[in-house]
């Protein structure tokens, strides 16, 4: 499995939790550095940042990819969008939560969110 990393590193710690969720470690961690501009368009900023992921079109469909979306929500849904049309379907998200009490504030893996069971399901819905 490939993990693209678009937040902050994650710790060996958090890599180990996905084996408890039924996950096998990522294969490879690619960490992506995410600042964007406020004044430029996001749609243009999103589809440089992911072209500069060295995957080839080939490994973008069949490849394994699990992704730990940014923290910044505009920037978090135009990802998805730009990832589910390279790809071909919604890639499963970490979601990490807060440990409470923490000093400094530390996180841990809470689920990994099936983006493409979560849209299948709410298609039964319409």
């Amino acid at each position: 499995m490939i993990l693209l990393n678009f937040s902050h590193p994650l710790t060996s710690e958090q890599l180990a939790q996905l084996g408890k969720l039924g996950r096998p470690g990522p294969a490879q961690v690619l960490d992506v550095k995410v600042q964007f501009d406020a004044a430029t368009p996001y749609a243009e900023q999103i589809a440089s940042l992911v072209s500069g992921i060295a995957l080839s079109a080939l490994e973008w469909q069949r490849a394994p990819i699990l992704i730990n979306p940014p923290a910044l929500s505009f920037v978090a849904v135009a990802l998805l969008a730009e990832l589910h049309g390279r790809m071909g379907y919604f890639p499963p998200c970490l979601r990490l939560r807060p440990l409470a009490g923490s000093l400094p504030p530390q996180f841990e893996v809470a689920e990994l969110l099936d983006l493409n069971a979560i849209r299948e399901q709410a298609r039964q819905r319409r």
